[in-house]
Protein backbone atom coordinates (compact mmCIF):
# COMPACT_ATOMS: atom_id res chain seq x y z
CA UNK A 1 0.00 0.00 0.00
CA UNK A 2 1.05 3.75 -0.29
CA UNK A 3 -0.68 7.24 0.44
CA UNK A 4 -0.51 9.54 -2.33
CA UNK A 5 -1.35 12.85 -1.76
CA UNK A 6 -4.56 14.30 -4.12
CA UNK A 7 -3.58 17.82 -5.29
CA UNK A 8 -6.30 20.77 -6.37
CA UNK A 9 -6.27 20.16 -10.45
CA UNK A 10 -5.40 22.99 -12.99
CA UNK A 11 -8.62 23.84 -14.31
CA UNK A 12 -8.14 26.20 -16.98
CA UNK A 13 -5.51 28.32 -18.16
CA UNK A 14 -6.76 31.68 -15.88
CA UNK A 15 -7.41 30.07 -12.76
CA UNK A 16 -5.01 29.68 -9.99
CA UNK A 17 -7.47 28.34 -7.41
CA UNK A 18 -10.89 27.03 -6.49
CA UNK A 19 -13.09 26.91 -3.67
CA UNK A 20 -13.93 23.55 -1.88
CA UNK A 21 -17.92 23.31 -2.06
CA UNK A 22 -18.56 19.63 -0.85
CA UNK A 23 -16.98 16.70 -0.33
CA UNK A 24 -18.31 13.77 -2.57
CA UNK A 25 -16.68 11.06 -0.20
CA UNK A 26 -15.58 11.20 3.47
CA UNK A 27 -12.70 9.98 5.14
CA UNK A 28 -12.35 5.85 5.05
CA UNK A 29 -14.75 5.88 2.08
CA UNK A 30 -13.44 3.80 -1.40
CA UNK A 31 -12.90 5.35 -3.90
CA UNK A 32 -12.75 4.29 -7.68
CA UNK A 33 -10.58 5.71 -10.37
CA UNK A 34 -11.99 8.90 -12.23
CA UNK A 35 -14.56 8.80 -9.77
CA UNK A 36 -15.96 12.58 -8.54
CA UNK A 37 -14.77 12.88 -4.97
CA UNK A 38 -15.67 16.74 -4.24
CA UNK A 39 -17.20 19.78 -6.44
CA UNK A 40 -15.25 22.72 -6.54
CA UNK A 41 -16.11 26.52 -7.98
CA UNK A 42 -14.01 28.30 -9.46
CA UNK A 43 -14.35 32.22 -10.59
CA UNK A 44 -16.01 30.80 -14.53
CA UNK A 45 -17.18 27.34 -13.24
CA UNK A 46 -18.67 24.44 -10.55
CA UNK A 47 -17.29 21.50 -11.02
CA UNK A 48 -16.38 17.88 -9.90
CA UNK A 49 -12.62 16.82 -9.48
CA UNK A 50 -12.20 12.88 -9.86
CA UNK A 51 -9.79 10.33 -8.48
CA UNK A 52 -6.75 10.04 -9.78
CA UNK A 53 -5.51 6.96 -8.27
CA UNK A 54 -8.24 3.92 -6.89
CA UNK A 55 -7.44 3.53 -3.44
CA UNK A 56 -9.20 4.25 -0.30
CA UNK A 57 -9.46 8.66 1.21
CA UNK A 58 -7.66 8.03 4.03
CA UNK A 59 -6.85 12.24 5.26
CA UNK A 60 -9.15 15.23 4.23
CA UNK A 61 -6.71 18.37 4.27
CA UNK A 62 -9.17 21.07 2.91
CA UNK A 63 -12.19 22.18 4.79
CA UNK A 64 -15.94 22.57 2.40
CA UNK A 65 -15.57 26.34 2.15
CA UNK A 66 -11.69 26.83 1.47
CA UNK A 67 -9.61 28.21 -1.22
CA UNK A 68 -7.32 26.31 -2.46
CA UNK A 69 -4.49 27.18 -5.01
CA UNK A 70 -3.82 24.86 -7.70
CA UNK A 71 -1.36 21.95 -7.44
CA UNK A 72 -1.43 22.55 -3.19
CA UNK A 73 -2.54 18.98 -1.55
CA UNK A 74 -6.00 18.23 -0.67
CA UNK A 75 -6.76 14.67 0.51
CA UNK A 76 -4.29 11.85 1.18
CA UNK A 77 -5.67 8.75 -0.51
CA UNK A 78 -4.28 4.79 0.27
CA UNK A 79 -3.61 2.87 -2.88
CA UNK A 80 -2.34 -0.05 -4.47
CA UNK A 81 1.60 0.46 -4.79
CA UNK A 82 1.20 -1.05 -8.17
CA UNK A 83 -1.57 1.57 -9.10
CA UNK A 84 0.62 4.67 -7.92
CA UNK A 85 4.00 3.69 -10.32
CA UNK A 86 6.60 4.71 -7.54
CA UNK A 87 4.66 6.54 -5.37
CA UNK A 88 5.76 6.27 -2.00
CA UNK A 89 4.76 8.07 1.47
CA UNK A 90 4.11 11.70 1.08
CA UNK A 91 5.35 12.30 4.22
CA UNK A 92 8.66 10.57 4.07
CA UNK A 93 10.72 12.55 1.10
CA UNK A 94 9.43 16.05 3.36
CA UNK A 95 11.21 14.55 6.42
CA UNK A 96 14.65 14.25 4.55
CA UNK A 97 17.20 16.63 4.57
CA UNK A 98 20.11 15.61 3.05
CA UNK A 99 19.07 16.43 -0.15
CA UNK A 100 20.15 13.21 -2.19
CA UNK A 101 16.94 11.07 -2.12
CA UNK A 102 14.87 12.74 -5.13
CA UNK A 103 11.17 13.23 -4.29
CA UNK A 104 10.16 10.59 -7.30
CA UNK A 105 7.96 9.01 -4.33
CA UNK A 106 5.27 11.78 -4.39
CA UNK A 107 2.50 12.11 -7.13
CA UNK A 108 3.69 14.98 -9.68
CA UNK A 109 1.03 17.89 -9.76
CA UNK A 110 0.60 20.59 -12.59
CA UNK A 111 1.19 24.26 -12.09
CA UNK A 112 0.52 27.31 -13.52
CA UNK A 113 3.40 29.00 -15.14
CA UNK A 114 4.14 32.92 -13.36
CA UNK A 115 2.78 36.15 -15.60
CA UNK A 116 6.29 37.09 -15.32
CA UNK A 117 7.74 34.25 -17.31
CA UNK A 118 9.68 34.97 -20.10
CA UNK A 119 7.50 34.08 -24.23
CA UNK A 120 8.62 30.69 -25.27
CA UNK A 121 10.34 32.17 -28.28
CA UNK A 122 12.96 33.88 -26.25
CA UNK A 123 16.31 31.90 -25.80
CA UNK A 124 17.81 30.64 -22.58
CA UNK A 125 20.81 32.06 -21.09
CA UNK A 126 23.17 29.43 -19.05
CA UNK A 127 22.18 26.60 -21.00
CA UNK A 128 18.81 26.50 -19.46
CA UNK A 129 16.25 25.06 -21.52
CA UNK A 130 12.29 26.83 -21.05
CA UNK A 131 9.96 24.24 -20.17
CA UNK A 132 6.68 26.10 -19.06
CA UNK A 133 4.03 24.26 -17.76
CA UNK A 134 6.24 21.35 -16.30
CA UNK A 135 5.12 19.26 -13.65
CA UNK A 136 6.39 19.67 -10.20
CA UNK A 137 5.86 17.42 -7.08
CA UNK A 138 4.05 19.15 -4.16
CA UNK A 139 7.45 18.48 -2.57
CA UNK A 140 9.81 20.54 -4.58
CA UNK A 141 6.72 23.35 -4.83
CA UNK A 142 7.09 23.93 -1.12
CA UNK A 143 11.22 23.90 -1.00
CA UNK A 144 10.72 26.52 -4.18
CA UNK A 145 8.00 28.38 -1.29
CA UNK A 146 10.51 28.35 1.33
CA UNK A 147 13.30 29.48 -0.44
CA UNK A 148 11.83 32.41 -2.51
CA UNK A 149 12.12 30.14 -5.69
CA UNK A 150 9.97 31.75 -8.43
CA UNK A 151 7.98 30.16 -10.94
CA UNK A 152 9.45 31.54 -13.80
CA UNK A 153 13.03 30.16 -12.40
CA UNK A 154 11.54 26.40 -12.22
CA UNK A 155 10.44 26.95 -15.96
CA UNK A 156 14.51 27.08 -16.41
CA UNK A 157 15.48 24.75 -13.33
CA UNK A 158 16.96 21.71 -15.06
CA UNK A 159 15.88 18.40 -14.19
CA UNK A 160 17.54 14.83 -13.75
CA UNK A 161 14.21 13.33 -13.04
CA UNK A 162 12.46 10.91 -15.55
CA UNK A 163 11.26 13.29 -18.19
CA UNK A 164 13.45 15.82 -16.77
CA UNK A 165 11.31 16.49 -14.04
CA UNK A 166 13.21 18.63 -11.56
CA UNK A 167 13.91 16.36 -8.17
CA UNK A 168 14.32 17.56 -4.95
CA UNK A 169 18.27 17.27 -4.86
CA UNK A 170 17.89 19.57 -8.24
CA UNK A 171 16.12 22.31 -6.28
CA UNK A 172 18.27 22.20 -3.37
CA UNK A 173 21.55 22.04 -5.73
CA UNK A 174 20.58 25.27 -7.20
CA UNK A 175 19.59 26.78 -3.80
CA UNK A 176 22.72 25.72 -2.47
CA UNK A 177 24.60 27.40 -5.32
CA UNK A 178 23.28 30.86 -4.54
CA UNK A 179 20.08 30.73 -7.29
CA UNK A 180 22.10 31.61 -10.32
CA UNK A 181 19.93 33.52 -13.03
CA UNK A 182 18.45 30.88 -15.53
CA UNK A 183 16.63 32.11 -18.60
CA UNK A 184 16.37 35.34 -20.26
CA UNK A 185 16.51 38.21 -18.33
CA UNK A 186 13.21 38.84 -18.52
CA UNK A 187 12.33 36.27 -16.20
CA UNK A 188 15.09 37.04 -13.98
CA UNK A 189 14.46 40.80 -13.10
CA UNK A 190 12.06 40.08 -9.93
CA UNK A 191 13.84 39.21 -7.06
CA UNK A 192 13.06 36.10 -5.12
CA UNK A 193 11.65 38.55 -2.79
CA UNK A 194 9.41 40.14 -4.68
CA UNK A 195 8.21 36.67 -6.80
CA UNK A 196 4.76 35.31 -5.74
CA UNK A 197 5.18 32.57 -3.60
CA UNK A 198 4.83 29.52 -5.17
CA UNK A 199 2.19 27.42 -3.11
CA UNK A 200 -0.12 30.73 -3.19
CA UNK A 201 -0.70 32.16 -6.40
CA UNK A 202 -2.64 34.92 -6.27
CA UNK A 203 -6.39 34.55 -8.56
CA UNK A 204 -6.26 35.48 -12.16
CA UNK A 205 -8.85 37.27 -12.55
CA UNK A 206 -10.89 36.56 -15.23
CA UNK A 207 -11.53 40.36 -16.51
CA UNK A 208 -8.35 41.69 -16.03
CA UNK A 209 -8.69 45.53 -14.11
CA UNK A 210 -6.01 47.73 -12.95
CA UNK A 211 -4.18 47.68 -9.34
CA UNK A 212 -6.16 49.93 -7.84
CA UNK A 213 -9.18 47.22 -8.41
CA UNK A 214 -11.89 47.30 -5.46
CA UNK A 215 -12.07 44.17 -3.50
CA UNK A 216 -14.53 41.51 -4.91
CA UNK A 217 -18.12 41.94 -4.17
CA UNK A 218 -17.89 38.49 -1.27
CA UNK A 219 -15.15 40.11 0.24
CA UNK A 220 -17.33 43.39 0.54
CA UNK A 221 -19.85 41.91 1.63
CA UNK A 222 -17.98 39.41 4.29
CA UNK A 223 -16.99 42.46 6.11
CA UNK A 224 -20.13 44.38 6.38
CA UNK A 225 -22.43 43.59 8.89
CA UNK A 226 -26.01 42.46 7.38
CA UNK A 227 -28.27 44.82 6.78
CA UNK A 228 -31.42 45.28 8.88
CA UNK A 229 -34.97 44.95 7.64
CA UNK A 230 -38.60 45.81 9.01
CA UNK A 231 -41.05 43.37 8.79
CA UNK A 232 -42.60 43.77 5.56
CA UNK A 233 -39.36 43.22 3.90
CA UNK A 234 -37.09 39.75 3.32
CA UNK A 235 -33.38 39.74 3.39
CA UNK A 236 -32.02 37.67 0.62
CA UNK A 237 -28.11 37.42 0.45
CA UNK A 238 -26.53 36.92 -2.53
CA UNK A 239 -24.91 32.86 -4.00
CA UNK A 240 -21.64 33.16 -4.79
CA UNK A 241 -22.36 33.65 -8.50
CA UNK A 242 -24.59 36.83 -8.22
CA UNK A 243 -21.54 38.14 -6.17
CA UNK A 244 -19.32 37.16 -9.11
CA UNK A 245 -21.64 38.72 -11.85
CA UNK A 246 -22.27 42.09 -9.80
CA UNK A 247 -18.68 42.77 -9.57
CA UNK A 248 -17.69 41.93 -13.03
CA UNK A 249 -20.31 44.42 -14.34
CA UNK A 250 -19.03 46.99 -11.90
CA UNK A 251 -15.81 46.04 -13.38
CA UNK A 252 -16.54 46.65 -16.92
CA UNK A 253 -18.43 49.87 -16.25
CA UNK A 254 -15.60 50.93 -14.68
CA UNK A 255 -13.01 49.65 -16.81
CA UNK A 256 -14.46 50.10 -19.90
CA UNK A 257 -16.56 53.71 -21.34
CA UNK A 258 -19.38 52.15 -22.94
CA UNK A 259 -21.71 53.27 -25.97
CA UNK A 260 -24.34 51.73 -27.58
CA UNK A 261 -25.28 51.59 -31.16
CA UNK A 262 -28.94 50.18 -32.60
CA UNK A 263 -29.48 48.92 -36.14
CA UNK A 264 -33.10 47.52 -36.74
CA UNK A 265 -32.58 44.47 -38.85
CA UNK A 266 -35.63 43.25 -41.76
CA UNK A 267 -35.17 38.89 -40.71
CA UNK A 268 -38.44 38.28 -42.75
CA UNK A 269 -36.59 35.50 -44.58
CA UNK A 270 -34.94 34.26 -41.69
CA UNK A 271 -37.85 33.66 -40.28
CA UNK A 272 -39.58 32.07 -42.84
CA UNK A 273 -36.76 29.90 -43.24
CA UNK A 274 -36.71 28.58 -39.81
CA UNK A 275 -40.53 27.76 -39.60
CA UNK A 276 -40.07 25.48 -42.98
CA UNK A 277 -37.42 23.68 -41.82
CA UNK A 278 -37.74 23.71 -37.69
CA UNK A 279 -40.05 20.39 -37.10
CA UNK A 280 -37.67 18.27 -39.82
CA UNK A 281 -34.70 19.03 -38.24
CA UNK A 282 -36.15 18.01 -34.67
CA UNK A 283 -37.55 14.94 -36.11
CA UNK A 284 -34.00 14.10 -37.82
CA UNK A 285 -31.48 15.62 -35.14
CA UNK A 286 -33.65 15.39 -32.12
CA UNK A 287 -32.75 19.15 -31.01
CA UNK A 288 -34.54 22.54 -31.38
CA UNK A 289 -33.84 24.90 -34.78
CA UNK A 290 -33.35 27.86 -33.40
CA UNK A 291 -32.28 31.91 -34.48
CA UNK A 292 -29.17 31.91 -32.15
CA UNK A 293 -26.62 30.04 -34.60
CA UNK A 294 -27.64 32.21 -37.77
CA UNK A 295 -26.76 35.40 -35.54
CA UNK A 296 -23.52 34.01 -34.51
CA UNK A 297 -22.89 32.91 -38.14
CA UNK A 298 -23.35 36.78 -38.98
CA UNK A 299 -21.27 38.02 -35.92
CA UNK A 300 -18.51 35.66 -37.24
CA UNK A 301 -18.51 36.93 -40.71
CA UNK A 302 -19.04 40.61 -39.36
CA UNK A 303 -15.63 40.14 -37.26
CA UNK A 304 -13.98 39.07 -40.54
CA UNK A 305 -14.91 41.72 -42.17
CA UNK A 306 -14.04 44.20 -39.25
CA UNK A 307 -10.50 42.45 -37.23
CA UNK A 308 -10.27 45.14 -35.16
CA UNK A 309 -13.45 44.35 -32.84
CA UNK A 310 -11.98 40.90 -32.28
CA UNK A 311 -9.17 43.01 -29.69
CA UNK A 312 -8.78 43.27 -26.27
CA UNK A 313 -6.62 46.35 -24.35
CA UNK A 314 -3.80 45.55 -22.19
CA UNK A 315 -2.28 49.20 -20.89
CA UNK A 316 -1.04 51.28 -23.80
CA UNK A 317 -1.13 48.04 -25.92
CA UNK A 318 -4.03 46.49 -28.14
CA UNK A 319 -3.80 42.73 -28.72
CA UNK A 320 -5.65 41.10 -31.99
CA UNK A 321 -6.82 37.78 -31.54
CA UNK A 322 -6.90 35.22 -34.72
CA UNK A 323 -9.41 33.02 -33.07
CA UNK A 324 -13.29 33.92 -33.17
CA UNK A 325 -14.54 32.93 -30.33
CA UNK A 326 -18.07 34.04 -29.67
CA UNK A 327 -19.65 33.80 -26.32
CA UNK A 328 -23.21 33.28 -25.93
CA UNK A 329 -25.02 34.30 -22.89
CA UNK A 330 -26.98 31.43 -21.01
CA UNK A 331 -29.82 32.16 -18.62
CA UNK A 332 -29.81 29.45 -15.64
CA UNK A 333 -32.92 28.39 -14.00
CA UNK A 334 -31.42 30.08 -10.37
CA UNK A 335 -32.10 33.42 -12.37
CA UNK A 336 -27.71 33.68 -12.91
CA UNK A 337 -26.23 34.13 -15.85
CA UNK A 338 -23.46 32.31 -17.41
CA UNK A 339 -21.43 32.78 -20.75
CA UNK A 340 -19.99 29.14 -22.78
CA UNK A 341 -17.87 29.74 -25.81
CA UNK A 342 -18.40 28.48 -29.19
CA UNK A 343 -14.41 28.54 -30.20
CA UNK A 344 -14.09 29.32 -33.91
CA UNK A 345 -16.95 29.95 -34.56
CA UNK A 346 -16.48 31.15 -38.31
CA UNK A 347 -14.95 27.26 -38.79
CA UNK A 348 -18.36 26.25 -38.42
CA UNK A 349 -21.41 25.61 -40.47
CA UNK A 350 -24.93 26.25 -39.87
CA UNK A 351 -25.48 22.72 -38.67
CA UNK A 352 -22.54 22.73 -36.40
CA UNK A 353 -23.29 25.93 -34.39
CA UNK A 354 -26.43 24.63 -33.97
CA UNK A 355 -25.11 21.55 -32.33
CA UNK A 356 -22.80 23.87 -30.64
CA UNK A 357 -25.36 26.19 -29.48
CA UNK A 358 -27.69 23.52 -28.35
CA UNK A 359 -24.84 21.38 -26.78
CA UNK A 360 -23.17 24.35 -24.41
CA UNK A 361 -27.10 25.44 -22.82
CA UNK A 362 -27.95 22.28 -22.26
CA UNK A 363 -24.63 21.69 -20.18
CA UNK A 364 -24.91 25.21 -18.57
CA UNK A 365 -28.70 24.46 -17.52
CA UNK A 366 -27.72 21.69 -15.43
CA UNK A 367 -24.37 22.56 -14.40
CA UNK A 368 -22.29 20.48 -16.46
CA UNK A 369 -20.10 23.32 -18.02
CA UNK A 370 -16.28 22.87 -17.80
CA UNK A 371 -13.56 25.14 -17.71
CA UNK A 372 -12.54 25.16 -21.11
CA UNK A 373 -16.32 25.52 -22.07
CA UNK A 374 -16.12 29.27 -20.51
CA UNK A 375 -12.63 30.02 -21.83
CA UNK A 376 -10.96 32.24 -24.94
CA UNK A 377 -14.44 34.47 -25.61
CA UNK A 378 -13.62 37.24 -28.23
CA UNK A 379 -17.05 38.68 -28.80
CA UNK A 380 -20.31 38.06 -26.61
CA UNK A 381 -23.99 37.55 -28.22
CA UNK A 382 -26.58 37.72 -25.76
CA UNK A 383 -30.03 37.32 -27.18
CA UNK A 384 -32.85 39.37 -25.13
CA UNK A 385 -35.63 38.69 -27.52
CA UNK A 386 -35.78 35.45 -25.02
CA UNK A 387 -37.02 37.52 -22.71
CA UNK A 388 -39.60 39.36 -24.66
CA UNK A 389 -36.85 42.65 -24.98
CA UNK A 390 -37.01 44.29 -28.21
CA UNK A 391 -34.08 45.83 -27.57
CA UNK A 392 -30.96 45.93 -24.60
CA UNK A 393 -27.84 48.04 -23.66
CA UNK A 394 -25.43 44.83 -22.80
CA UNK A 395 -22.40 45.23 -20.98
CA UNK A 396 -19.18 44.47 -22.43
CA UNK A 397 -17.46 41.04 -21.00
CA UNK A 398 -14.09 41.87 -19.96
CA UNK A 399 -11.65 42.20 -21.59
CA UNK A 400 -13.72 41.70 -24.55
CA UNK A 401 -14.02 45.44 -26.16
CA UNK A 402 -17.57 44.77 -27.34
CA UNK A 403 -20.96 42.67 -27.32
CA UNK A 404 -24.44 42.43 -29.02
CA UNK A 405 -27.84 42.49 -27.74
CA UNK A 406 -30.53 41.17 -30.24
CA UNK A 407 -33.93 41.84 -29.64
CA UNK A 408 -37.62 40.44 -30.20
CA UNK A 409 -38.62 39.88 -33.59
CA UNK A 410 -41.59 41.41 -34.50
CA UNK A 411 -43.99 41.97 -37.54
CA UNK A 412 -44.06 45.43 -38.68
CA UNK A 413 -46.20 47.27 -41.83
CA UNK A 414 -42.97 47.95 -44.14
CA UNK A 415 -42.76 49.65 -47.50
CA UNK A 416 -41.32 47.04 -49.46
CA UNK A 417 -40.04 48.04 -52.85
CA UNK A 418 -40.72 46.35 -56.13
CA UNK A 419 -40.06 46.29 -59.53
CA UNK A 420 -43.83 47.53 -59.86
CA UNK A 421 -43.66 49.92 -57.56
CA UNK A 422 -43.81 50.37 -53.53
CA UNK A 423 -45.50 48.46 -51.66
CA UNK A 424 -47.30 47.87 -48.04
CA UNK A 425 -46.21 44.48 -46.31
CA UNK A 426 -45.91 42.70 -42.96
CA UNK A 427 -42.35 42.02 -42.28
CA UNK A 428 -40.38 40.53 -39.21
CA UNK A 429 -37.83 43.31 -37.91
CA UNK A 430 -35.44 43.11 -34.63
CA UNK A 431 -33.02 45.47 -33.25
CA UNK A 432 -29.74 44.62 -33.17
CA UNK A 433 -27.68 46.70 -29.43
CA UNK A 434 -24.20 46.86 -30.00
CA UNK A 435 -21.83 48.10 -26.70
CA UNK A 436 -18.42 48.33 -27.62
CA UNK A 437 -15.54 50.07 -25.69
CA UNK A 438 -15.10 53.80 -26.40
CA UNK A 439 -11.35 53.67 -25.51
CA UNK A 440 -10.44 51.35 -28.52
CA UNK A 441 -13.93 51.29 -30.94
CA UNK A 442 -14.89 54.42 -32.35
CA UNK A 443 -18.62 55.05 -33.09
CA UNK A 444 -17.28 54.26 -36.90
CA UNK A 445 -16.32 51.51 -36.25
CA UNK A 446 -19.00 50.24 -33.98
CA UNK A 447 -21.30 51.59 -36.26
CA UNK A 448 -20.61 50.15 -39.27
CA UNK A 449 -19.78 46.70 -37.55
CA UNK A 450 -23.60 46.73 -36.37
CA UNK A 451 -24.84 47.38 -39.90
CA UNK A 452 -22.92 44.89 -41.06
CA UNK A 453 -24.22 42.27 -38.83
CA UNK A 454 -27.22 43.38 -39.89
CA UNK A 455 -27.04 43.43 -43.62
CA UNK A 456 -25.79 39.67 -43.58
CA UNK A 457 -28.91 39.21 -41.69
CA UNK A 458 -31.18 40.26 -44.16
CA UNK A 459 -29.37 38.66 -47.03
CA UNK A 460 -29.88 35.21 -45.39
CA UNK A 461 -30.25 32.94 -48.49
CA UNK A 462 -33.46 31.23 -47.95
CA UNK A 463 -32.64 27.88 -50.07
CA UNK A 464 -29.66 27.55 -47.44
CA UNK A 465 -29.52 23.91 -46.07
CA UNK A 466 -29.27 22.20 -43.08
Amino acid sequence: MARVEMTMPKMGESIMEGTVLKWLKQVGDTIEQDESVLEVATDKVDTEVPAIYAGVLQEILVQEGQVVAVGAPIAVVETEAANAGASAPASAPAAASNGSAPDAGVAEVPYLPSNDAAPVTQPALNGAEHQPGRFLSPLVLSIAREEGVSMADLEYLPGTGKENRVTKKDILDYVSAGKPALGPKAATAAAPATAAPVAQPQAAAPQPAPAAAPAPASQAAASKPAPSVSGGQELIEMDRMRKMIAQRMVDSKRISPHVTSFVEADVTDIVNWRNKHKDAYKKREGENLTFTPIFIQAVARAIQDFPNINVSVDGDYIIKKRDINIGVAVALPSGNLIVPVIHNADQLNLNGLTKKVNDLAGRARINKLTPADLEGGTYTLSNVGSFGNVMGTPIIMQPQVAIMAVGAIKKKPAVIETPQGDLIGIRHFMFLSHSYDHRVVDGSLGGMFVRRVADYLEQFDPNTAI
